[in-house]
């Protein structure tokens, strides 16, 4: 697995490449976002672990731009851990959000956890394909088809209807889903879930405002409605 690391700060950047090469992976890095989108263009990485805050285009532009042409996965890094921050960054397209200071072994927990999704839904044949009331969703490509209409999601974004869809019917609470989509085990961030779901409705609802298929259970979680 390939990860490029994209930081202005050389001695993280030095310690980060030395966790992930220590660990196995192979490792490109960029200190500033054009030599980033180069790299991405380039190499192909399978994960890309950006800091948010560099100077002439931060972290926040680098993914819009990466977003709007790829669904390689990202980490974003960053020294603002509120709230706030973190939902920005998700919306924006990002599958995971770390804030600085962290423990090496939690990077690590969490780059393998994106990958080890990423991974599990890349490769998929016939019997793969997930048909739900109108929505078809297919893992090459990480496509689904709503209503003849054919939707690029992220991986995560794909990950989570999966989820949801492969339990129609079924309420998944916010905990579970955590796990089942990002792969560790919650820390309370339920308005991460609520983050993707909003992006979700916005691609496949007819009115994001008035859900006909991801539909919210109050104080519990979410469940799909083909």
């Amino acid at each position: 697995m390939h990860v490029l690391v994209v930081d202005d700060d050389a001695p993280s950047v030095k310690m980060i490449a030395f966790l992930l090469r220590d660990a196995g992976y192979t490792v490109s890095t960029a200190d500033n976002g054009v030599t980033a989108l180069e790299l991405v263009e380039k190499d192909n990485p399978d994960l890309v672990i950006l800091d948010v805050m560099m100077p002439h285009m931060d972290g926040h532009e680098v993914c819009r731009r990466i977003r709007s042409r790829l669904q390689v996965p990202i980490i974003f890094l960053s020294a603002k851990g509120e709230t706030t921050d973190r939902v920005h960054g998700l919306e924006l397209g990002a599958d995971d959000y770390l804030a600085k200071p962290f423990e090496p072994t939690e990077l690590l927990a969490r780059v393998r956890a994106v990958l080890r999704r990423t991974e599990a839904y890349a490769v998929g044949d016939a019997q793969s394909r997930l048909v739900a009331g109108d929505l078809v969703l297919e893992p090459v490509g990480h496509k689904a088809v709503v209503r003849d209409t054919t939707i690029v999601l992220t991986p995560i974004e794909f990950r989570l209807l999966h989820c949801l869809a492969r339990n129609a019917g079924r309420v998944m609470p916010h905990d579970f889903l955590v796990e089942a989509v990002w792969g560790y085990e919650y820390e309370g961030y339920s308005n991460q879930v609520a983050v993707y779901i909003r992006r979700l409705r916005n691609k496949i609802e007819k009115d994001p405002s008035k859900p006909e298929h991801l539909i919210t259970v109050r104080g519990i979680g979410y469940k799909f409605e083909g």
